[in-house]
């Protein structure tokens, strides 16, 4: 049995969710992804996987191993990596992540300017508002928004972008404009389902904070779709103001509540802690922060 194969085949199929997605992922039969498994097992003496379900399920000792496989796997990438002249010069594949407005209009131009630069680097970038695991899905570096929980993770904050209330002239024409936070609730809002409390909007005064049910008529899973509802009469909209600063000069739209508007979210690069930072990364965290510095308007406190 070749076990670094079937190590290979094990941890595919825990972050495919089963062994027929390995399967197709892996592009092997099912039956050779089933037997790598089970030759697994018997040469540990010990069960890894509960079959029997359309999900794959660990036992306690399969989490363990898989744990240990992870790591194992990482360290023969960094082998490969310094093996490859990774750490001697900037060079090989980039993986990067960002959220879909700030990644196009903003992460993407500079990244470009970047690969200009620095030509034996290949990048690829996912674009998506949902957040990614850096670790599990093999990203090198990651654009997030808000406050960072605790973790192992490196950040460099590049911004801080203010979540605006707008809503378009002709809505406001025919439904008013509110003039507190508690106005909301007799308005029709779009919410964005992106948001874990998609209907609950936090207002600030001072030092004082309040949050408000708001009622919600249409909920949309794409920002952008949360800003063309907006510039077309549907309600009152909560979106970043990157997204909506030229919508706002036009008049497409108006600012509203600024005096009760949270405070401004971070905008950070976030990658993994690590012994050794591979210098296609360190390029372009150091190429790309006073770039993006500068386009989204952040001066270091």
């Amino acid at each position: 049995m070749d076990r670094l194969e079937a190590m290979t085949i094990l941890l595919a199929a825990v972050e495919a969710g089963s062994l027929s997605a390995a399967s197709r992922q892996l592009r092997i039969p099912l039956a050779t992804v089933s037997r790598r498994v089970s030759e697994l097992e018997a040469h540990l003496n010990v069960r890894l996987v509960l079959r029997g379900g359309r999900k794959l399920v660990l036992t306690d000792a399969g989490r363990d191993y898989v744990a240990s496989c992870r790591q194992i796997m990482e360290n023969i990438e960094e082998v490969e990596r310094t093996a490859a002249g990774e750490y001697r010069a900037p060079q090989g594949d980039l993986i990067i992540s960002a959220p879909l407005v700030i990644g196009r209009n903003h992460v993407i131009p500079v990244l470009v300017e970047f690969l200009r630069t620095y030509p034996e680097i290949r990048a690829h970038i996912h674009l998506s508002d949902r957040v990614s695991n850096l670790l599990e899905e093999h990203v090198d570096l990651a654009v997030r928004l808000g406050e960072l929980p605790d973790s192992d993770m490196i950040a460099t904050r590049v911004a801080l972008i203010s979540r605006v209330l707008c809503a378009s002239p002709a809505y406001l024409q025919s439904r008013g404009v509110p003039e507190r936070p508690e106005d909301l609730t007799s308005h029709d809002c779009i919410t964005y389902e992106g948001y874990s409390a998609a209907d609950m909007w936090e207002f600030r005064q001072g030092q004082t904070s309040q949050v408000i049910k708001v009622s919600s008529r249409l909920s949309v899973n794409l920002a952008e779709a949360a800003v063309i509802a907006a510039s077309t009469d549907a309600g009152v909209a909560r979106v970043l103001s990157d997204q909506v600063d030229h919508l706002l000069k036009a008049g497409t739209l108006v600012r509203l509540l600024q005096d009760f508007e949270p405070a401004p979210m971070p905008v950070s690069l976030v990658y993994p802690s690590q012994r050794q930072v591979p210098l296609k990364l360190r390029a372009f965290i150091d190429f790309a922060t006073p770039l993006l510095r500068e386009r989204l308007g952040y001066k270091r406190p």
